[in-house]
Order: C-alpha cells, then structure tokens, then sequence
C-alpha cells in the first residue's frame, strides 16, 4: 500500500483537480461501493497487495478496469476509474502501466477528484518453478508525479519500489510472496520496508479464493506501519473475462479498511496455438 501525506505535501502539479459537491460527493461514493475498496494508488498483484514472481505469457496482453479505496484515521484515497495494462514484451519478460483517476479526502476536509501517479514496472522471472524448485522474480516499478500532491492526488515527486517475489504451486493451491523497500524523497514521505505473502486455492475451473498477510512501513511523517489481513479471489465467467475482489482491514487495531474490485481481459499469442493458455492470475496454481 502507498500512503500519502494529507497535508499538502510534494510539488503543486498543473493537472486539473475537481471539488465535488453534495450531489456529485454521493455519486461517486456510489460508484465506488459498487466498484470495490483498495490500497492508494495501485496494487500489486491484483486484487491482492502481495505479488507473483510469474509474467505475462508472451506476446499476450491484460487489461484491468478497477476501482480501489485506503481508509484510515488519517483521510480517505481512493482510485476510479482506473486502467491497468500488462504486456508479455519477451519470454519472462512484462510490462506495466496503471493510468488512475484519484480522488482525497483529509479528515473534515474537501474531496478532491483528478489524475493520479502513473505507474510504470518490468517484472522478470529469472528462476523457473521446476519440481520442488519455486519461480523467482523482480517486479521494479516507477511512480511518475502525474496527480496534484498539494491535492493528496499524488506524490510530488518520482518514487519507486523493489520487490522480489517467489512463488510454488502444488495441485489446486498455490503460495506466494516475498518483500522489498520503497525508495520515497518526496517532503513529507519516508522510505521504507515492504512484505507479504499469500496462499489461495482453485475451488473448481471458476472460482479461485486466497487470504493474504501484507505488512508496510510508515510511508510519511504522522503515520504509522501496517499489517493488513486481506481475504478475496476471481470469478472467470470466461477463459478471458474474470471478476476480481478483495477486502481486508489492519489487524493491528488501527481503524485501517482496504478492498478492491476490477474486471479483468487478456488477449493475444499466436492464432495457431490453441487453446490459449490461461493467464498469469489464472494459471498459478
């Protein structure tokens, strides 16, 4: 999860910020109970936090359509509409890009709606899950400061994240995790530490179901770490059509609730190969 500092921190961005009113204040509530609750601004491994050592297959692509929320005593953050694209560039290779419309809350304070931090990643799987031997990989990624930080839209500055990730499957469950550090120099934010793991199980050729432990240092000044228990899967109605959704709250007692709620596509490979091979959130296990 990536905090934000609510006090205006980082650069005044040019992006365009709306405020909302009564009217337009209950719409979007609406839109976003209805579109799910998750971690500002984007997640890893969708619709978990924790994230997968495994890519796109190559030359295959993913779209996500999601929305998100972070609620604590500190605001609200939260994340709709919002895109993410996936693309299997070489074999073990994947690109990565979130465009996000966020919106902030401080405590008492305005809503505000406008363009969020674009998000950038290369995930590469250098260790093949071979018999008892798991799949290892990084996934770094590049926060861009798209969105307003004055507005609580973004971060001011560019940041970025390191992770590695391990993963092994054996019949219908699959385990996953690993951790990494957040590199944060944006006024008001701190670099920190970053874990998580996760275990879900098939139940049937639709419905997948995981729960997660994920654990994040103070991202800025006033706030403090956090260990989320996360509990959530997908539906795929089809071999390229799936629901995904989670939800989860701080089990360390701090009034802390996450959640999240997309529709994801994949697409591409060769016409003479059939079928198609799941994708990477399909196939882990």
């Amino acid at each position: 999860m990536r905090k934000r500092a609510w006090g205006g921190c980082g650069r005044l961005s040019q992006r365009p910020t709306v405020k909302l009113g009564p009217c337009g204040l209950r719409l979007f509530l609406l839109v976003l109970a209805l579109g799910g609750v998750g971690g500002a601004p984007a997640f890893a491994g969708p619709p978990f936090r924790t994230d997968d050592p495994q890519p796109v297959d190559f030359r295959h692509w993913e779209a996500y359509f999601f929305s998100t929320l972070d609620q604590t005593r500190d605001g609200r953050a939260t994340q709709f509409p919002a895109l993410e694209f996936n693309w299997g560039a070489v074999p073990n290779v994947q690109l990565h890009l979130i465009l996000p419309v966020a919106s902030s809350r401080p405590p008492g304070g305005p809503i505000w709606l406008g363009a969020g931090d674009v998000e950038f990643g290369v995930k590469y799987r250098f260790i093949q899950e071979e018999g008892k031997r798991p799949q290892i990989g990084i996934f770094p990624q590049l926060e861009l400061p798209t969105g307003n930080a004055s507005r609580g839209l973004g971060n001011g500055r560019v940041w970025v994240r390191l992770p590695l990730w391990v993963q092994k499957s054996w019949g219908p469950w699959t385990t996953y995790g690993g951790g990494g550090y957040v590199l944060n120099r944006a006024p008001g934010m701190r670099s920190h530490a970053l874990a998580g793991w996760l275990l879900q199980r098939e139940l049937g050729k639709r419905l997948t179901l995981g729960g997660e432990l994920y654990s994040e240092g103070a991202g800025s000044i006033g706030t403090r770490a956090s260990t989320v228990f996360n509990f959530g899967g997908y539906y795929n109605f089809t071999r390229n059509f799936s629901l995904l959704f989670s939800a989860g709250r701080d089990i360390g007692g701090g009034p802390h609730t996450v959640a999240y709620l997309g529709l994801y596509w994949t697409w591409g490979g060769h016409a003479d190969k059939s079928p198609q091979k799941f994708p990477s959130h399909l196939s882990r296990a």
